[in-house]
């Protein structure tokens, strides 16, 4: 059993949410608002599924509002479909997306893919060059400096280096990464892509390969 939260201001998209998530033995809280959410709890949630178009604050504004302090995964609802949203979304420290409309299976197969993930326990590091993986806190460093991922980052990050010189499809770390039955696009696996080296790049070092017409790996 899991503490969800998912917040929207459709009163009747979170009644199916809650129905849904609740009949998988999950604990749901909701708010139609933003402004709603009590900050002070937030660290209790295993998972957040928050709507991209609210009055007032909006999804992407309260996802960068609360990302650093909540080390749980976030689930956008978005009826947004341009490259460029989801950029934003993912960008805003984002671990996935669920597009409306949304099918009940879609809905809860994603959420239980992002909950497993969190439940992995893991007991030792991996070293890459300079590149240092805490397995158990799910934390990266470049020597000795955290690079700040979020969950989702941080996963591809470690799946590439644990196959370090082997060449994936999206479509392959799409589901090693998520589960074969996440419901996830590769889409998604592109962007987290595209922010891990953009952090990376601060460091320096591009160790995330593009190999054309293939895929991606870890040199």
């Amino acid at each position: 059993m899991a503490n969800i939260l998912a917040v929207d201001d459709d009163m009747q998209i979170l009644s199916i949410i809650k129905k849904a998530l609740e009949n998988d033995g999950h604990r749901v809280e909701t708010a139609d608002r933003a402004e709603k959410v009590i900050k002070e709890k937030l660290s209790r949630y295993d998972l957040i599924l928050l709507d991209v178009m609210m009055p007032d604050t909006d999804g992407f504004t309260f996802c960068k509002d609360i990302r650093n302090s909540v080390d749980c995964p976030i689930l956008f609802i978005t009826a947004k479909t341009m490259d460029t949203d989801l950029t934003e979304g993912f960008a805003a420290g984002a671990d996935d997306y669920i597009r409306k409309p949304f099918s009940l299976s879609e809905l809860r197969a994603r959420v239980n893919a992002h909950l497993r993930r969190e439940r992995r326990e893991y007991h030792n590091r991996i070293v890459s060059e300079d590149f240092n993986f805490d397995i158990s806190a799910k934390i990266l460093y470049f020597h000795q400096e955290q690079i700040e991922l979020t969950k989702s980052e941080y996963e591809i990050c470690e799946f590439l280096v644990r196959n370090r010189g082997q060449v994936f499809s999206l479509e392959q770390i799409l589901e090693k990464v998520y589960g074969f039955d996440c419901g996830s696009d590769s889409s998604a696996i592109r962007e987290h892509i595209k922010n891990i080296r953009a952090k990376l790049k601060k460091c320096g070092e591009n160790p995330i390969e593009t190999v054309w017409g293939i895929g991606y790996k870890w040199c």
